[in-house]
């Protein structure tokens, strides 16, 4: 990441894959990522990574796969589900668009719904030159889990929802009003990010991961950002590093307070709702003055960013960061001495730290379950280094402590958005870069706001993107909501999502 993030990569084969995986994860490692990158030479078809995260860093596992599977012609390998639950999502979406197949029981589709055709996938060699293929004649007929039972019956939620939300399909195994299993299915929208990246030059990509999920801009721009100058050998000025690190966290703030304004509208405050509705509008506002937009899409540039902070603008910025936390004081004692409050938020939607554990559950849902990482404070690249973060856990996993996190996390970002603004570095705020002269591979890890956001690099000599993936930390968290639904009554589930607030297009790529 840059010459920062300590990261190695390690070519393995199918026993070595296992192993080292088995052996990282009794030793406390997580699964930050896993994905299939296409090769189509004479020894493989297929690559497949998966990027495991220890106290000591990131290892990046790497298995050439080649066609085993005499009658489809799969390319195999041995699936990571027992070992990291999370895993299983990954491979189903690692063979929709590579044809590169896990061993793992769960062979059901995930991203394809029949958008397109059997024998198509996007990301493999020789795939069709089409942008977009034509739809499977027949519709996906996907194989819900069924719960059986006297007195079970289902609620389908979705696709289609209310308002602007992005399709996603829930559907809730219920007796009354308790629900027993929810499974969920996403990947509805096909918007063909990764292998658009692949038609874009390696400078021009950040426009195009600011995009992959609209409230993580700052984090995907500057995960991809980061990878690109690990592949170009290049340091970004030190201006530029502090200015990157005061829009994540501006980034932070106005996720958690729309969050948790719309939390207090889920549980019947609409006082809340309408308190944080307001301090969001004027946050915005804020950044808006500042930086001549409200929200920082292509903000963040290969070699630093595209926009400087004059002094007096920094200073206005601190100022309003100082004001918005003293009102953030004020609106969580409200919160935590509202009866009505407190009884809808505590024990709903809990995900206990053992759970969390087993299941990989990352970011601030995580922290909140007692998982203590935060890639700021774990690897912190510059300027965390120099700022050193606190770090905030609760152990209880409920709503009411993700909710307590985003208190805790919104106060802890105002406070470094002053000091950064208070000690920003002279100097220019982009260096130039030169393209990789041969074929490279890059590494980005930023903590976002919902958690650790990974894009990984293939590049090609001069400016070609070979492959590009983007990781989102919903792939992690979405299971595990399934999970803390359980025992829940159907109408805590628009509340118990909130709190977790998963990105739909983060899947969907």
């Amino acid at each position: 990441m840059g010459g920062v993030l300590p990261a190695r990569r390690l070519g393995v084969t199918a026993e070595e894959w296992l192993a080292c995986a088995s052996d990282l994860a009794a030793a406390g490692a997580r699964l930050l990522a896993l994905w299939a990158a296409p090769v189509g030479s004479i020894t493989a078809q297929a690559v497949v990574r998966a990027a495991l995260a220890g106290s000591h860093g990131v290892l990046v596992a790497e298995l050439a796969v080649q066609a085993e599977d005499p009658a489809t012609g799969d390319a195999v390998y041995p699936g990571l589900g027992t070992i990291f639950p999370c895993a299983a999502r990954m491979q189903r979406a690692a063979y929709d668009t590579c044809k590169v197949r896990a061993t793992d029981p769960d062979r059901r589709p995930w991203l394809r719904h029949a958008a397109w055709p059997d024998g198509f996938w996007p990301l493999a060699p020789g795939r069709s030159d089409q942008l977009q293929p034509a739809p499977a004649a027949a519709i996906d007929d996907y194989p819900f889990v069924r719960v059986q039972g006297e007195g079970v019956h289902e609620i389908a939620v979705g696709p289609v929802h209310a308002g602007i939300i992005e399709p996603g399909h829930f559907r809730f195994s219920v007796v009354g009003e308790k629900v027993l299993r929810l499974e969920e299915r996403l990947g509805y929208t096909h918007k063909g990010i990764e292998r658009r990246f692949t038609e874009l030059d390696l400078f021009a990509g950040q426009r195009l991961a600011a995009r992959v999920s609209g409230d993580s801009t700052v984090a995907y721009s500057w995960a991809y950002c980061q990878a690109v100058e690990c592949l170009a050998g290049c340091s970004v000025p030190p201006r530029a590093a502090w200015l990157r690190a005061l829009m994540l966290e501006i980034e932070r703030v106005a996720n958690h307070l729309g969050d948790l304004g719309a939390l207090g509208g889920d549980a019947g405050f609409a006082f809340g709702l309408s308190q944080f509705s307001r301090l969001k509008e004027q946050w915005l506002r804020a950044v808006g003055a500042v930086f001549g937009r409200r929200y920082l899409m292509d903000t963040i540039v290969p070699g630093g960013t595209a926009v400087d902070v004059a002094t007096g603008a920094g200073r206005m910025l601190a100022q309003q960061a100082h004001t918005l936390a003293g009102e953030v004081r004020a609106l969580r004692q409200i919160y935590d001495e509202h009866d009505g409050v407190r009884d809808r938020f505590a024990a709903a939607g809990c995900a206990t730290p053992e759970l969390a554990a087993q299941l990989g559950l990352t970011g601030l849902a995580g922290r909140a379950s007692g998982q203590a990482f935060d890639a700021r404070v774990d690897w912190p690249c510059a300027p965390f280094d120099a700022l050193a973060p606190a770090i905030v856990t609760r152990i209880e996993g409920d709503v009411a402590a993700r909710v307590a996190l985003r208190f805790d996390e919104l106060g802890e970002s105002c406070r470094l958005i002053a000091r950064i603004a208070a000690d920003l570095p002279d100097g220019v705020c982009r260096a130039a870069l030169a393209a990789p002269a041969e074929s490279r591979f890059g590494l980005g890890i930023v903590e976002g706001w919902r958690g650790p956001v990974l894009v990984a690099i293939d590049a090609g000599p001069g400016e070609r993107v070979l492959r590009c993936h983007p990781h989102d930390p919903s792939w992690q968290n979405w299971p595990v909501l399934e999970h803390a639904i359980i025992g829940n009554i159907v109408p805590d589930f628009p509340l118990i999502n909130k709190s977790f607030n998963l990105s739909y297009s983060g899947h969907d790529l």
